[in-house]
């Protein structure tokens, strides 16, 4: 199983991962992660093309927001949970916190 690193914890930057999570796209990614983790890119309820989606995913993956295992072809993200709250505690339940009170 390869595994595609996103940045480690000291090295997550707050403005990018703000700024991920301020799309609502990526904002509805990371919520159905907050639920199961292990979740392949194809499994999402987006309306976007398959190029669209994998930016996003590729933008939350660089920003540190989540990781992705391959595995054959199967590609499974895991929000990380725990590395966000270790160099920002408290954002993520926060952000996750305001997305369901607009609705997300």
């Amino acid at each position: 199983m390869a595994h595609i690193l996103p940045p480690t914890p000291e090295k997550l930057d707050l403005y990018a991962v703000l700024n991920a999570l301020a799309d609502p796209i990526r904002l509805s990614i990371v919520i159905d992660l907050d639920k199961t983790d292990d979740l392949e890119c194809g499994t999402f309820n987006v309306d976007v093309t398959k190029s669209t989606l994998t930016h996003h995913f590729r933008i939350l993956r660089e920003t540190g927001v989540i990781s992705t295992t391959k595995s054959g072809t199967r590609s499974l993200n895991r929000l990380r949970r725990k590395e966000l709250n270790d160099s920002f505690p408290g954002l993520l339940d926060s952000v996750l916190k305001g997305a369901k009170k607009v609705g997300k």
